[in-house]
């Protein structure tokens, strides 16, 4: 009874399985997606076939296939597999794997595969465990994150191991995806006759953007909630109608905290720097869908207003700084107004980093450089005693002069920071100065 109260749990447990789960590939030929490390002859699949895997970490979006990569590899692995997930772990439980790795290598020369999933939410003190088994072969290291490695992973680890760096799967992948799983008749739904239109099929590619996992299940709910009696073959179709309704809102892989972040932002920049509006405002959109802190944003356009605008249009300052202190008084949704129209502002705004080039070198001169004495004639003279020495005396005030300059040191030393490009409002500094330039040269004959 007991064997066949067995069979009957693991008939259950089959049936029970999500679809997504079901359809994870048997082999590298069923696997979809990857081939520029996958496909036939890249290094990775000649690792796997010669059963020579050394330590990796899978590193990509959710739903790309991180997990079910490792699950291929330790059905075909001679070697020992051992799989944990870092959220549902602590250092004792891996210390564990870690000992009996270690016994299989004395006693029969077994080596061991570890399968760390989501290895990022290991502190650093946490991953160092890791390193010496890594380090001496005791262990083989799969490490899977969304996050990355550079920013998460110990340097050392990272250092001792090769990235994978999975991609997203393209809408093309995700509907082949897809029609695997409504034709297999053993592990899918290919007992039904299932039919998808083209325009469903395309809504379900683009919303999962991306993420197998939840095109198979967006897919199972569209199916079995059309399916009268699953035991039953029936035949439907799932139109655009059903498609949308089994899966209610785009999936962003945006982490405020992760790279994600980071590189948004920095499309985001980049493309206002690059006159491109549309970019820009394509960029903004998706971190306000995906929840990105307004203040941030805000802050990321005051900043290029003088980083990348500067005095070409000293006006970008003061929307910038508008922009700033509306998103602070009325936040989401209604700042996304305001936002929108700084960014189109910033965008089409004349570019010159003029102001960012000038600070920075005289920076650089104040850091390595000799400090410069500040000359006696422009030291404070509003105080008793600072004649006596010298400061403030010989002092000419510009507005002395009908001209509105006099020519005078202010420095002690020759040196030009700011250079003025020939864009925007800074043509006319430019002129200002070389007007400049031209009285002193008058006034030294």
């Amino acid at each position: 009874m007991s064997g066949l109260w067995q069979s009957q749990f693991e008939d259950n447990k089959k049936k029970a399985q999500p679809l997504a789960v079901a359809m994870r590939p048997r082999n590298l030929d069923e696997f979809v997606g990857q081939h520029h490390f996958l496909g036939q002859g890249k290094m990775l699949r000649r690792m796997l076939q010669a059963d020579r895997l050394t330590s990796v970490i899978f590193y990509g979006p959710p739903g790309c296939g991180k997990t079910t990569l490792s699950e291929l590899i330790a059905k075909t692995t001679k070697r020992r597999f051992e799989r944990a997930n870092a959220a549902a772990v602590g250092v004792k439980d891996v210390r564990l794997i870690l000992d009996d790795a270690r016994k299989a290598l004395e006693q029969d020369g077994r080596k061991t595969i570890f399968f760390l999933d989501e290895i990022h939410r290991f502190n650093r003190a946490q991953q160092d465990i890791l390193l010496e088994d890594v380090e001496k072969g005791i262990i083989t290291l799969i490490g899977a994150t969304t996050e990355n490695p550079y920013f998460t992973i110990n340097s050392p680890l990272v250092s001792r191991s090769q990235i994978f760096q999975f991609k997203a799967l393209t809408n093309d992948q995700i509907k082949e995806v897809i029609s695997n799983a409504i034709t297999d008749k053993e592990r899918g739904l290919g007992k039904h006759q299932i039919t998808i239109d083209n325009d469903a099929a395309e809504f379900l590619a683009n919303t999962s953007d991306g993420d197998a996992r939840r095109a198979l299940t967006a897919i199972e709910i569209a199916a079995l909630s059309s399916i009268d009696d699953l035991d039953i073959p029936q035949k439907i179709t799932i139109t655009l109608d059903i498609a949308q309704e089994s899966i209610q809102q785009k999936a962003i892989n945006y982490d405020a905290k992760g790279d994600q972040h980071y590189d948004a932002a920095s499309a985001f920049i980049k493309s206002m720097r690059g006159s491109d509006p549309d970019a820009a405002l394509y960029w903004l959109a998706m971190m306000i869908h995906a929840g990105e802190d307004p203040r941030f944003i805000a802050r990321r356009i005051a900043i290029l207003a003088s980083e990348d605008i500067g005095n070409a249009d000293p006006n970008a300052l003061q929307v910038a700084a508008a922009a700033f202190d509306i998103t602070m008084r009325i936040g989401l949704p209604e700042c996304q107004l305001t936002l929108s129209q700084a960014v189109i502002y910033m965008s089409t705004a004349p570019k010159s980093n003029s102001a960012t080039t000038a600070i920075f070198a005289a920076l650089k001169d104040v850091r390595e450089g000799r400090t410069i004495p500040v000359p006696k004639k422009l030291k404070d003279g509003h105080y008793a005693g600072a004649k006596e020495l010298g400061n403030a005396t010989g002092y000419k005030s510009a507005h002395s002069s009908e001209t509105g300059f006099v020519d005078q040191d202010y420095l002690g030393v020759d040196k030009t920071y700011y250079v003025p490009t020939e864009r925007g409002y800074e043509k006319r500094i430019g002129q200002y100065l070389q007007w400049v330039d031209n009285q002193r040269n008058k006034d030294s004959k």
